[in-house]
């Protein structure tokens, strides 16, 4: 039985607005949160969407996050891309690279490096059968490609301003290993193998929320992650998490603390709940809602969109 709570947190100034543009996505991992597929629906709409960059310009907020699904899916993806770079903004692609390859997305890489985004990719390994077993078969192989063209195009290379990093996920009920190292091991197979480079790898622990804890559940591991995440809380990484300076939005525009709190309909607890709201509200030092999962981006070396949080 889990005892004490997780410690209460506040938001410092808001810097990254990290948006789900809909649950649509190629794939079906055995670890989403958001239990994202092709079969899901859920889109933001463009009423919604259109409050993008007014919220990013009243806020004076510096970087778009975009996630899903596969946020590249959104008819008007290209669309935000190009409006908020034009304003200065930075721009995350939360990417799972077998989306470069789909019908319709042959040139999506050109348009990222055209536009100068920044590329978080998954690859929770560097084995072609843990990744196939995680994210299904010929994942890794189209992966591979994906980055290979990346890397063509200049993502991930010395200079060239284009940034591609890469996002390692454990497979079980684990902490994810010690990201410096087990970025070395990714940059030296990776590189002998395939040719490939990349600016830095993130290491998550996964969030016992959704998919990942019905399989858990199923398995009967899941009380024991739980314990295992609420044992290594190190009280260091509450300074370094991304809610205090991130707001999560979801599809239908109503707002997080995070990612996590939004698969679990943990509202936010000050006066914003939409993201109108952000164009005459400041956030910065409201409270955070937090509960029991959160205890997963603590753990260890702690980890949270950007990886690590302790190296």
């Amino acid at each position: 039985m889990l005892t004490a709570p997780f410690p209460a947190l506040g938001r410092d100034s808001l810097t990254t607005l990290q948006v789900n543009l809909g649950y649509r996505c190629n794939q079906a991992c055995s670890h989403c949160h958001v239990n994202a597929g092709p079969t899901r629906t859920e889109m933001m709409d463009p009423a919604t969407l259109a409050l993008i960059p007014q919220v990013l310009a009243a806020r004076g907020i510096t970087s778009l996050d975009l996630t899903g699904g596969a946020p590249e899916l959104h008819p008007q993806f290209r669309e935000l891309v190009a409006g908020v770079r034009s304003m200065g903004v930075a721009v995350i692609d939360r990417c799972n690279l077998t989306i470069l390859s789909e019908p319709g997305q042959e040139d999506l890489a050109v348009f990222l490096a055209e536009q100068g985004v920044t590329v978080v990719a998954s690859l929770p390994c560097y084995l072609e059968d843990n990744v196939d077993r995680q994210r299904g078969q010929g994942v890794f192989g189209r992966s591979i490609t994906g980055l290979q063209e990346l890397n063509a195009l200049g993502f991930g290379r010395d200079g060239s301003g284009l940034e591609l990093h890469l996002v390692f996920n454990p497979q079980g009920p684990t902490l994810p290993p010690d990201q410096a190292t087990l970025e070395a091991d990714y940059r030296r197979v990776l590189a002998e193998r395939y040719g490939l480079v990349f600016n830095q790898l993130f290491a998550l622990a996964n969030m016992p929320i959704q998919r990942f804890a019905a399989v858990l559940d199923q398995a009967g591991q899941l009380e024991a992650y739980r314990q295992l995440l609420h044992r290594s809380h190190r009280p260091e990484n509450l300074g370094s998490v991304m809610c205090r300076q991130l707001i999560s939005v979801d599809w239908q525009g109503r707002l997080f603390d995070c990612d996590f709190n939004q698969q679990l309909a943990l509202g936010m607890l000050g006066q914003v709940q939409h993201l109108g709201d952000l164009l005459a509200w400041d956030p910065s030092g409201d409270a955070i809602a937090v509960a029991d999962h959160c205890f997963g981006c603590t753990a260890g070396s702690g980890s949270s969109c950007g990886g690590a949080l302790t190296v």
